[in-house]
């Protein structure tokens, strides 16, 4: 049982910042992975980053240097602060967590939140 809400996304120009937040409802929210996805339009669901317990962060390719992901584990939030927007960007941004034990799998998706970045 989990209930993880995105807030934040809306339309920017290219170059401006949004910063989008995840409230994760949740059991042992301080024991799960918890990652960004985005889906354009036209196009399949794509990791953008992703951050462990501890706060080990993974990003992609396509916006390291402009995208960061932090997490509060005492207020179970996860962000994605995005800098320097671009067209590319522009898609339906989930909010995950995922946790992997012997004999259990836990991965949970939020209803995603609609960022469009365009002039």
């Amino acid at each position: 049982q989990a209930h993880l809400v995105e807030s934040g996304g809306g339309l920017v120009q290219p170059g401006e910042s949004l910063k989008l937040s995840c409230a994760a409802h949740m059991s042992f929210f301080g024991l799960h992975d918890m990652a960004w996805y985005r889906q354009g339009p036209g196009k399949q669901r794509e990791l953008v980053a992703r951050i462990d317990p501890a706060g080990a962060t993974a990003i992609a390719d396509s916006v390291k240097g402009r995208f960061t992901i932090s997490r509060d584990n005492f207020r179970t939030m996860v962000y994605l602060q995005m800098t320097n927007l671009e067209p590319g960007d522009t898609g339906v941004y989930y909010c995950n967590a995922h946790r992997t034990t012997r004999g259990n799998e836990d991965d949970y998706w939020g209803q995603g939140t609609q960022v469009t970045v365009s002039s």
